[in-house]
């Protein structure tokens, strides 16, 4: 991994941060599913895949959206509801997509996004293409029929597809533990024939170079994968549900912060200077400034709009 390569890692899992927070202390900021402490997993699965692959996500979409590259002024533009976004305003976070920027989007019912997934990844391998289809969902979606569907079709016709499991070890406020039989997630791909992993989702290198192999077997031609990263998210469940984990679990949680931990790593290792960082720093709080001013100058979709895209 070159030093260019780390510092894009750094600064994509920052604009993340970055943007959420700034979005949050908005009072229109609306129903949002945070991606704050999971950052590694999208921006690592992200630096796996190339241009003309396709990503699709749960509701959780903002974080996957900016590390798959969609500009964050257009990002907050459609969850503020601004005719500027992708999808004109309408689709907000929990529908998010753009699929020629490589965006296929966001799907708010859990696992809904899995079987959409295999038949985008199925398209591909029909049309002949060398591309992939990865698929970021939480882990209460591996309680869902839809995952054991789209494992078993998806091995059985050898479909480009990675499945990416970013268990933060929370269905909203049910524990992992008490919800799942599994010893670990990844368990799930065996009775498949297929390769399921289990990485720290924490540490954004971990993720990356677990996913470049699995990506480039789906892109050969040898079928699908089960990736799945340990995480934690450092807020709520959502923007209206109120936190149920103790003060003291979240502070542990917040300590193994995955910026904190890779700016440091990388400090360490001589690849990045402090003056560095906080050039990063600087660039990525511009980048959410001025993605806010796009956003608040752009309109609200006209009425007559409202049963456009309607299907």
């Amino acid at each position: 991994m070159s030093k260019m390569d780390d510092a894009r890692l750094l600064r994509a899992m920052l604009l993340i941060r970055t943007f959420e927070q700034a979005l949050v202390r908005r009072k229109d900021h609306g129903f949002q599913l945070l991606s704050s402490g999971q950052e590694a997993v999208s921006v690592g699965v992200c630096a796996a895949l190339e241009p003309d692959d396709q990503l699709l996500c749960s509701g959780r979409s903002i974080g996957p959206a900016l590390a798959r590259g969609l500009s964050p002024s257009i990002v907050m533009a459609e969850l503020l509801g601004r005719s500027a976004g992708p999808n004109r305003g309408k689709g907000g976070r929990g529908h998010l997509a753009w699929p020629a920027e490589g965006f296929f989007g966001a799907h708010a019912v859990v696992a809904g996004n899995l079987t959409i997934a295999a038949g985008v990844a199925l398209s591909m391998s029909v049309q002949g293409l060398s591309t992939v289809t990865a698929c970021i969902f939480g882990d209460g979606a591996c309680g869902a029929g839809a995952l054991h569907e789209s494992l078993n079709i998806a091995a059985l016709w050898k479909l480009p597809l990675v499945l990416v499991c970013d268990n933060n070890q929370y269905s909203i406020s049910t524990p992992r533990s008490e919800a799942l039989a599994p010893k670990q997630l990844s368990d799930l791909a065996q009775p498949f024939g297929v390769p399921g992993i289990t990485v720290d989702g924490m540490d954004v290198r971990a993720v990356r170079e677990a996913a470049l192999p699995l990506v480039e077997r789906a892109r050969s031609g040898l079928g699908p994968a089960l990736l799945e990263c340990i995480s934690h998210r450092f807020s709520t469940h959502s923007t209206a549900t109120r936190e149920t984990r103790s003060a003291h679990e979240l502070a542990d949680i917040k300590a193994n912060c995955p910026i904190r931990r890779f700016a440091a790593r990388l400090e360490a290792e001589s690849i990045l200077t402090a003056l560095a960082y906080d050039r990063i720093r600087e660039e990525v709080e511009i980048a959410v400034r001025d993605a806010i001013a796009f956003a608040e100058a752009a309109p609200y979709p006209d009425s007559a709009e409202v049963l456009s895209d309607v299907v």
